[in-house]
């Protein structure tokens, strides 16, 4: 039996045009380093996240070291918000904001 899609679910996949990835922003940090609780108006401002989906563009660029599930620092002020979940905490970002790409292991030789 085939699924029956819901038209009231709205969209399900967002496929960034481009040179631009996809990425899920990380949770902000509310406590420092040592443990010390901060107050919401004092949060510290959370400019990382993983990537969720690359374009066609970046996956085909072998210049450029972006996979999906990447953990990146990126620049949010050209950060296009996507309003698909409730907690709206994805965006679509610009390759060229991408500053760093957090690896486990150096690049191979």
């Amino acid at each position: 039996m085939a699924k029956k899609k819901n038209s009231n679910t709205g969209f399900e996949y967002v496929e960034p045009i481009g040179d631009r990835v996809l990425v899920r922003k990380d949770e902000p940090k509310r406590e420092t380093r040592g443990g010390i609780a901060l107050p919401d108006a004092a949060e510290i401002p959370t400019i990382t996240g993983r990537i969720v989906t690359i374009s066609a563009v970046v996956e085909n660029d072998d210049e450029l070291p972006l996979r999906q599930y990447d953990k990146i620092l990126f620049h949010p002020k050209n950060a296009i918000p996507v309003d698909l979940e409730h907690d709206n905490q994805l965006f679509v970002i610009p390759v060229d904001d991408v500053v760093a790409v957090f690896r486990r292991d150096p690049p191979a030789e």
